[in-house]
């Protein structure tokens, strides 16, 4: 619900009635409202109790810590529902990359595409940090590696981007459990260190 509440708050200060949403102002007040999030989740964190701060710290770096059935079953619905949707969409997807005139060109209501999709991707991305905590650099890394596979088609791209990013998460955990004993490295602080050099040869190659 927070998620939800979030996402909404940001679509309603990025949309204008005279030039409608624009990507640039999206991703300007998503940091915003990112900022400020983090200064609320810091002054909560000073006043929790101590025996629960290790706990919360190692959610935030990122880590697997909802791997029981009750939490699997909680996510399963979500993603049975959300992962089939958004295959489904995978055309719509390849249009509205084309850009704007195309979409409406053909006939496509982009403020209704774009709020559904929007909503999906929140949705999806909330059951997951709800079990894992923020994995950012999966998010980067997976879609990066599956257009360097198979290019951008969508049909194609969303389904490899989506094993890449669990295959990426399992290889990451294995190896920060097998790092440090007993607890091991947290897997986001384990993506982030096989993340980093990748986007820098990435901007390397670039260049």
């Amino acid at each position: 619900m927070s998620a939800l509440l979030t996402a909404v708050a940001i679509y309603a200060f990025s949309y204008s009635r005279q030039t409608g949403l624009q990507p640039i102002r999206l991703v300007l007040i998503g940091v915003g409202f990112s900022m400020a999030l983090s200064g609320v989740m810091i002054v909560l964190f000073s006043s929790v109790d101590p025996f629960k701060v290790d706990f919360i710290a190692r959610w935030l770096a990122g880590n697997i810590w909802g791997d029981d059935w009750p939490f699997i079953w909680a996510i399963l619905p979500w993603l049975i529902l959300l992962i089939p949707f958004t295959l489904y969409k995978a055309s719509r997807l390849n249009i509205l990359s084309l850009g704007e005139h195309v979409a409406k060109g053909v006939g496509i209501s982009l403020e209704k595409e774009r709020i559904l999709l929007l909503l999906t991707a929140v949705a999806l991305a909330a059951s997951a940090v709800s079990v894992t905590g923020g994995i950012a650099f999966i998010g980067l890394m997976a879609p990066h590696m599956a257009k360097a596979l198979v290019g951008p088609r969508n049909q194609l791209f969303l389904p490899v981007a989506l094993l890449l990013g669990g295959w990426l998460l399992l290889l990451a955990d294995t190896i920060g459990r097998n790092l440090i004993d007993p607890d091991g490295l947290p897997v986001g602080i384990m993506v982030a260190l096989i993340g980093a050099p990748y986007f820098v040869y990435l901007l390397i190659r670039k260049s």
